[in-house]
């Protein structure tokens, strides 16, 4: 290659990747696509020449390559968690009031909000300015590798830009909403007509397929879109705010929805969300509410995150779509832990793109709150644009032929009769009253243990390929597995007999059930199904105990008079209840339990260290406890620090316990502490502590005193 051609080659990617920005980001082209063509064009042909000189980010790669087998399973660096909703005014005001809770303000705080495309989240990586990843967002934690595809859509640049003002880290992690315009859509469901394939049933559907497309160049052929609404981490750019962020990214290349404000108070977010609401028939593609989040970046940090959701950012939904269809029947279908659920069987009907044949009626209470019956006409609605709901029945258009909905006196899996237990406690007028589930407590029930299966195998629990509902029930209706240990004794033998299954198949599913004997200590507690113990409890326990064994000698040790008196060590574990710590004692003191265990252990499990567990940090294996008023700090902020740093936060004074900070009018707890003798901190020593780098050295040299 010559001197002239190489200078050329970089001339034409640096002018089509300029001419793309002003197109698809700005909307504002300077030259024609004729004109466009040609460049790119003469590019293919260079690149054709001298094939040793194609570049990750020319305009050429968007697409191309082999059609993929599947997708690879990505980790991302920072988890992407999901939003907590809010649904109206007093749900949003409610939202502010626990941030200045938290903060210890009574301020207004500056949010930057901006609509909810009804979209896929995804994430893209650059390296040395240069995408080299994008993945979807998958359970947060873990994402499918679908580089290829996102590289086919014009808005995600391959190549940030390097004339503008803005500094870029050496790795920069952005995230966003891919979606369809309803332009696009509609041109994409009439060219499925045209090939006489199934039409999508709304804008996100078909966005979410076509970036699952093994061949790239089907994606290519979707009229995709991309707006960024944040980054990883926010600490690597030269940003204090939201707001300052969303220039940065644009600056770099990315588009930018223009709708978004800067809000100083929530009667401003009020009066956007009534704008963009009202504006909603009129917008190029869907939106579904809009997203609020704390301005500050500091505000942020301070706030930080719960197991499943940021506390600084809220999604305020739009009212759900709703439409009248008939209730033709009702069905009980029995949970993993024995809940009997009524479930409404509808005439199908369209609401808000997706049909609906059936939605929960979440209890007897319900069902006779709201009269319902079967043959009524009924309003019904996808609550967050999400699960459908029943909302009313339509008492103006009864026959008087409707029959009245009676929940079942038995269980309709195995017989056993149904019970409602009594909650604790009494009402104001000293009277027992009752749960609102019914429940069946027979522990054997057939219906309970195939829905712990379905359970255990999916991407809530060990999250096994090949293993979904039907898989699982069509193994338990063949009498191959009756019990989660029977999982990791199947054969490929046992497989390939069965109706749909393939020595291919069969050999992927086994390879995929041993796979999953290497796996966390969170993840396999909370595939187990015990009643309140998820994500979020799981990971607790896995951080304060280490090990399944000693969570089963602490459990297998404790009373209820443990738990009642607040002895039990569960109970020093910050998150953990009593109702919690009930459960997991129940589920490990009970025989069958933990013969299924033991078998299931014995298949050879390899529990790795989950990433959250914190032995590096500056206050791992010291246990807090909080006692009186801070001044500066609220309570849950002052624990976020803790854990942040790696250490724990005790609830209750035990031998635990390292160090107890006291503040204003501590109570018996700082009196406890003083008898056993343990470390007491004044609100300045722990803000001592958490100062600097060195909090380690600050904790020992406070501990001395």
């Amino acid at each position: 290659m010559t001197e002239i051609e190489k200078n050329r080659l970089k001339e034409l990617r640096d002018q089509l990747n300029f001419h793309a920005y002003r197109y698809y980001v700005l909307d504002d082209p300077l030259i024609s696509d004729g004109e466009y063509d040609k460049l790119f064009q003469e590019l293919l042909k260079l690149e054709k020449k001298y094939p040793e000189h194609v570049t990750a980010d020319s305009p050429s790669q968007r697409v191309g390559g082999i059609p993929l087998s599947e997708f690879e399973t990505v980790e991302h660096t920072v988890p992407m968690l999901s939003l907590d909703n809010a649904f109206n005014e007093d749900d949003l005001r409610e939202f502010e009031k626990r941030l200045q809770r938290f903060l210890k303000t009574d301020n207004p705080i500056t949010y930057a909000a901006e609509p909810k495309l009804d979209g896929l989240a995804v994430e893209l990586v650059y390296k040395q300015g240069v995408m080299t990843l994008g993945s979807t967002r998958g359970d947060g934690k873990n994402g499918e590798n679908i580089t290829s595809n996102l590289k086919t859509i014009a808005s995600i640049p391959l190549k940030l830009r390097e004339d503008t003002k803005f500094e870029t880290p050496e790795q920069l992690e952005v995230r966003g909403e891919v979606y369809l315009s309803l332009d696009g859509f509609n041109a994409l469901n009439e060219q499925q007509m045209r090939d006489e394939k199934n039409i999508f049933a709304n804008p996100r559907n078909a966005a979410a397929g076509s970036l699952r497309q093994l061949d790239s160049k089907i994606t290519a052929q979707r009229p995709l879109d991309f707006f960024v609404y944040g980054i990883s981490d926010t600490s690597q750019i030269p940003c204090d705010t939201q707001s300052e962020l969303l220039e940065y990214l644009q600056g770099l290349g990315f588009k930018v929805n223009k709708l978004g404000r800067v809000c100083k108070n929530v009667d401003e977010i009020i009066r956007l969300y009534d704008e963009l609401n009202s504006m909603r028939p009129e917008l190029p593609y869907e939106i579904d509410g809009m997203v609020i989040k704390v301005d500050s970046f500091n505000l942020q940090r301070r706030l930080g995150n719960t197991a499943r959701s940021p506390r600084w950012s809220i999604a305020w939904k739009f009212p759900a779509s709703q439409v009248t269809t008939r209730l033709n029947d009702v069905e009980f279908q029995v949970g993993r832990t024995g809940v009997v659920t009524p479930v409404a069987l509808l005439e199908p009907v369209t609401v808000g793109g997706v049909t609906v044949s059936r939605a929960t009626l979440h209890n007897e209470d319900m069902i006779n709150s709201k009269d319902l019956r079967v043959g009524d006409v009924v309003l019904i609605q996808r609550a967050g644009d999400v699960i459908p709901e029943v909302i009313k029945p339509i008492t103006s258009e009864r026959t008087g032929n409707e029959v009245k909905i009676v929940m079942l006196k038995e269980c309709p899996a195995c017989g056993v009769l149904l019970v409602r237990e009594d909650k604790k406690g009494a009402n104001s007028a000293g009277k027992s009253q009752k749960e609102a589930a019914t429940r069946c407590q027979n522990k054997n029930c057939p219906a309970q243990r195939l829905q712990g299966l379905i359970y255990f195998t999916s991407k809530a629990g060990m999250d096994i390929e090949g293993l979904g509902k039907k898989v699982i029930e069509q193994l338990f209706d063949a009498d191959l597995v009756k019990d989660i240990p029977d999982i990791y004794t199947l054969t490929k033998q046992d497989l390939e007999v069965l109706d749909g299954w393939a020595e291919l198949s069969a050999q992927n599913a086994i390879d995929a059930i041993e796979s999953s004997k290497n796996t966390t200590m969170e993840r396999f507690l909370r595939s187990l199904g015990i009643p309140l113990v998820g994500e979020e409890v799981s990971s607790l326990l896995e951080n304060h105990f280490g090990s399944l064994e000693r969570l089963t000698e602490s459990a297998e040790a404790t009373t209820p008079d443990d738990i009642e008196t607040e002895r039990c060590e569960l109970l020093q574990i910050d998150g953990i209840g009593g109702k919690i710590a009930s459960e997991l004692v129940s589920f490990f003191q009970n025989i069958e339990k933990r013969d299924m265990l033991s078998k299931l252990l014995q298949q050879g499990f390899i529990f790795n260290k989950a990433p959250s567990l914190s032995e590096d940090k500056p206050l791992s294996g010291l246990v807090f406890l909080f006692t009186g008023g801070l001044e500066d700090f609220s309570r849950d902020e002052a624990k976020t620090r803790v854990k942040e740093l790696g250490g724990h936060v005790a609830s209750a004074i035990s031998k635990k316990v390292t160090h107890v900070v006291a503040g204003e009018k501590p109570g018996n707890k700082l009196k406890k502490a003083q008898e056993l003798g343990l470390i007491i901190l004044s609100e300045q020593d722990f803000k001592t502590i958490l100062a600097g780098e060195n909090n380690r050295n600050n904790v020992e040299q406070l501990s001395l005193f």
